[in-house]
C-alpha cells in the first residue's frame, strides 16, 4: 500500500493505493461521515490481487483530507464530484472504474453524468438515486432513525465511538456476525487518525444535490452495477431498485442478494460484493 496526498485547487485529498499501477484503475468512494479506511485493507488487497490498481481516498472533512469548521463547509456536492477527477488527475489516470458506497454512490452517479468519458463503469452499493423523487420509497428503519434522533457529542471520543459502534450494530444485518470488539477498536483508530470526527458532520450538505442534476439519471451511459442489501435499514432495497429503473434499461445491471443484507461496510458485506465489482462491465 502506498500513500499520496493530492494538493490541487486549494484542497488536500489523502489517498492510498494498492496493486500494480499498470493494471486497470478502480477508485473507491466511501459514504458520509466515513474515512477511506472503511474500505478494509484486506478488501482492497484482494481487489488488487485480481489485477486492479485500487485507489481509496478521504473525502473532504474526513480522515486526513482538508477540513472545514463544523457547520461551515467550504464546498458543495459538485465539488465532491470533482474531487473524484482531482484524485484521478493526481495519479495521472484518464479513466477508471468507479465504486461508490452510500453517499459515495450518489457522488458516483453525478460523476457518470458529468464526465462519462472518464469512467469505465460505475458500481453503486447501498445507495439511493440522485435527482429523483424518492418520497414514495420506504423510509429508513425505525430502530436506526431512533438512534439517529440522539445527538452524539462528536468532540468527546468515548461518546462518539460508542455512538458509531451502535450505528454499526444497527446497520450490520444478520448475514454476518457483528464483531463489536473489533468494530470498536477500528472506530477508535479511525477517530484518532485525524484527531476527531467533528468536521464529518458537514457531510450532511452533500445530500443537497443541485437542480442541474434533477431527472437526468436516464442519461447515464456508462455501464452500471447496482448492489444493494435486501435488509438495508438506511436505504431500503427499493432505493437500489429505483436507481436501476431510473437509468437507461440497457445500461443497468442489477444485483440484489441476501448475502449483501445490510448497509454497513463490514468486511463480510464488502467481500460478498468483490466478485461483482471485478466482473462489472467496462466500456
Amino acid at each position: 500500500m502506498s500513500a499520496l496526498v493530492i494538493r490541487t485547487d486549494g484542497v488536500e485529498l489523502a489517498t492510498q493505493s494498492f496493486g500494480n499501477p499498470t493494471h486497470p484503475p478502480l477508485l473507491l468512494i466511501m459514504g458520509g461521515m466515513a474515512s477511506m479506511l472503511w474500505w478494509p485493507d484486506e478488501f482492497c488487497h484482494q481487489l488488487a490481487e485480481r489485477d486492479r490498481f485500487v485507489i481509496r481516498y478521504d473525502q473532504r472533512d474526513s480522515g486526513l483530507s482538508t477540513k472545514y469548521p463544523p457547520g461551515q463547509p467550504g464546498y458543495t456536492f459538485d465539488d465532491a464530484v470533482d474531487d473524484i477527477f482531482r484524485v484521478l488527475d493526481g495519479y495521472g489516470i484518464s479513466k477508471a472504474q468507479i465504486v461508490g458506497f452510500s453517499l459515495g454512490g450518489m457522488v458516483g452517479q453525478v460523476a457518470a453524468l458529468k464526465s462519462p468519458q472518464r469512467i469505465f463503469s460505475l458500481t453503486a452499493i447501498s445507495t439511493s438515486p440522485v435527482g429523483v423523487d424518492t418520497s414514495d420509497l420506504p423510509a429508513s428503519g425505525e430502530a436506526w432513525m431512533e438512534h439517529m434522533s440522539v445527538e452524539a457529542d462528536w468532540s468527546d471520543r468515548a461518546d462518539a465511538v460508542t455512538y458509531l459502534v451502535e450505528d454499526a450494530r444497527l446497520t450490520a444485518g444478520t448475514a454476518h456476525r457483528f464483531d463489536e470488539a473489533g468494530t470498536r477498536a477500528f472506530i477508535e483508530r479511525d477517530f484518532d487518525r485525524p484527531g476527531g470526527y467533528l468536521s464529518t458532520t458537514n457531510h450532511s450538505i452533500l445530500f443537497e444535490v443541485g437542480e442541474r442534476w434533477q431527472g437526468r439519471l436516464n442519461q447515464i451511459k456508462v455501464p452500471l452495477l447496482v448492489v444493494h442489501g435486501t435488509a438495508d435499514p438506511i436505504f431500503p432495497v427499493e432505493h437500489g431498485e429505483a436507481l436501476a429503473r431510473a437509468v437507461a434499461a440497457d445500461q443497468a445491471l442489477e444485483r440484489l442478494r441476501d448475502l449483501l443484507e445490510a448497509h454497513m461496510t463490514t468486511e463480510g458485506v464488502l467481500f460478498d460484493s468483490r466478485s461483482w465489482i471485478i466482473t462489472a462491465r467496462r466500456a
